[in-house]
């Protein structure tokens, strides 16, 4: 049933993608980059980061999304779930230059304040430089759950709904522009 619904996804992504405005990071291996991006006027709360980096409402950023359905493809064998945490961990270690590449040769990049990306993917992101901050708007982050429990599904077969509501709450992921690029630079 999964190859099912992973395949009809695969149809559908291309027309997600062109609806979302999202591109493909630059560089001679985009096929190994986990992430598609878009730059986006940022409408939450006012979050202060650890380097000092104030991100308000209507600043830049660049938002990343995961490219979950290559994701899923290539996870779909794999059983052991912390064997599956550290592939998505080195492919987005692996993608994050591409972002700094990104944000760099952007026409905008000095009013870049810094990434943004909202998953229920958040344990352990600090080791690769985000900062993890609650959703504050209710309705947003039950919207974002539910938007997120198919993949969640998808991706952890095993897992009950009852286990999903406890422990992949949605948040929000942020690294500045300055952090990605002294973690990322190449």
């Amino acid at each position: 049933m999964r190859g099912y619904i992973l395949s009809i996804w695969s149809l559908i992504d291309p027309f997600y993608y062109f609806c979302t405005r999202l591109t493909y990071l630059p560089g001679k291996d985009t096929g190994g980059n986990i992430f598609r991006v878009r730059l986006t006027k940022y409408k939450g709360r006012n979050v202060v980061l650890s380097d000092g980096t104030q991100i308000n409402k209507n600043d830049t950023l660049v938002k990343i999304h995961l490219h979950n359905v290559r994701l899923l493809k290539e996870l779909k064998d794999i059983e052991n779930e912390f064997k599956r945490g550290a592939i998505i961990y080195h492919y987005i270690k692996n993608s994050l230059p591409s972002v700094e590449i990104y944000i760099r040769n952007n026409r905008h990049s000095e009013k870049i304040k810094g990434i943004i990306g909202i998953t229920q993917l958040n344990r352990g992101c600090e080791r690769l430089g985000f900062e993890n901050f609650e959703i504050a708007n209710p309705i947003y982050k039950w919207f974002k759950f539910f938007t997120f429990m198919p993949i969640a599904m998808l991706s952890s077969p095993n897992s009950s709904i009852r286990h999903i509501v406890k422990y992949q709450k949605p948040a929000y992921l942020f690294m500045s522009s300055n952090k990605l690029t002294n973690m990322y630079r190449n």
